[in-house]
C-alpha cells in the first residue's frame, strides 16, 4: 500500500513509473527526444541529472564530461554553453538546458539529480522562476547537497535522502538506533548495493512507518518490476520505459 503523500509532486494514484534519463535503451539519454518519446508514452515521471557549465547555465546530462555519450569532450564544468550546446548525444541530438525541457513538458514531473555543487543553487533559481515547485524533487548521493537544497529552498522543495540517509534508514529498519540527519519524502534507492541488499519487506515497511515513499532504480527486468511492487514499493525508475508500462498494466496499477 503506498505511504501518505507528504508533497504534492508525490500526488499520483498507484506506483511512481520514472523514465531513467528520459529512457536509455537507445543511448539517447537525457535528450529531447528522449523525454519526449516517454511522455508520449504515458510516463508523467521523468528523471535526470543536471550539472552547471562554465557560465552558469544548467543542462540535463549525466557525466562530469561530455565524453562518454557525445561526439564532444571535455569537462562541463569547464565549458561554457555555447561550446557544450554543440556536443551531439550519440552523434545526433543537442545536450539540453533543464530550463527548455521544464517549459517543453509542462504537464511532467522531474526527479532530479544535482551532480555536482555548482549546479544547485542554479536549479533552485530556475525552480523558483518557473514555480515549479510541486514538479521538482531534488536529490544527491551527497547528503550534504540536500541539506543545504532544504536550507536554501525550504519545506516547499521535496527532496530524497542522500547516502548517509538511505544507510540510516536501513540499519533501523534492521534494529539499530540510527536517525537520518535530514527530512525527505522519499528514499530512492538501488534494490542491492555492493551485492548487500538494501530493499526488502523490512526496508519498505520502516521507511512508510516515517512517512516516505520508497522508489528503486533502475530495474530493467519485469520480474523485479513484479516482485518490487509486491512488497509495496512506491515507485521504480527504468530504463526500458516499455516493459515498466506495460508491468504496470498488467497489474492494473498504469494511469
Amino acid at each position: 500500500m503506498t505511504t501518505r503523500v507528504r508533497h504534492p509532486y508525490l500526488d499520483h494514484p498507484g506506483p511512481l513509473a520514472f523514465a531513467h534519463r528520459g529512457g536509455t535503451a537507445d543511448g539517447l539519454e537525457n535528450t529531447a527526444v528522449a523525454f519526449r518519446r516517454a511522455v508520449d508514452q504515458g510516463y508523467r515521471y521523468l528523471e535526470t541529472d543536471v550539472h552547471a557549465t562554465a557560465d552558469g547555465r544548467l543542462v540535463a546530462f549525466h557525466d562530469a564530461t561530455l565524453d562518454r555519450v557525445t561526439d564532444g569532450t571535455g569537462s562541463i564544468a569547464a565549458l561554457p554553453w555555447h561550446e557544450v550546446r554543440h556536443a551531439r548525444v550519440a552523434g545526433r541530438e543537442p545536450v539540453p538546458l533543464f530550463e527548455d525541457l521544464l517549459e517543453a513538458f509542462p504537464e511532467a514531473r522531474w526527479n532530479v539529480d544535482v551532480k555536482a555543487e555548482p549546479a544547485l543553487v542554479p536549479l533552485l533559481d530556475l525552480v523558483e522562476r518557473a514555480r515549479a515547485w510541486d514538479r521538482v524533487c531534488v536529490g544527491s548521493f551527497s547528503e550534504a547537497r540536500v541539506a543545504r537544497a532544504q536550507r536554501l529552498a525550504g519545506p516547499r522543495l521535496a527532496t530524497s535522502y542522500g547516502t548517509r540517509g538511505v544507510l540510516a534508514l536501513r540499519l533501523r529498519s534492521l534494529g539499530f538506533p540510527a536517525v537520518p540527519r535530514v527530512s525527505a519524502v522519499c528514499a530512492q534507492v538501488p534494490e542491492a548495493q555492493s551485492g548487500v541488499r538494501v530493499v526488502d519487506h523490512r526496508f519498505v515497511r520502516m521507511a512508510h512507518a516515517r512517512g516516505l515513499q520508497v522508489h528503486v532504480w533502475t530495474i530493467n527486468d519485469a520480474a523485479r518490476m513484479h516482485a518490487l511492487l509486491d512488497l509495496g514499493v512506491d515507485g521504480i525508475m527504468t530504463d526500458h520505459t516499455e516493459t515498466l508500462r506495460d508491468v504496470l498494466k498488467d497489474r492494473g496499477s498504469w494511469v
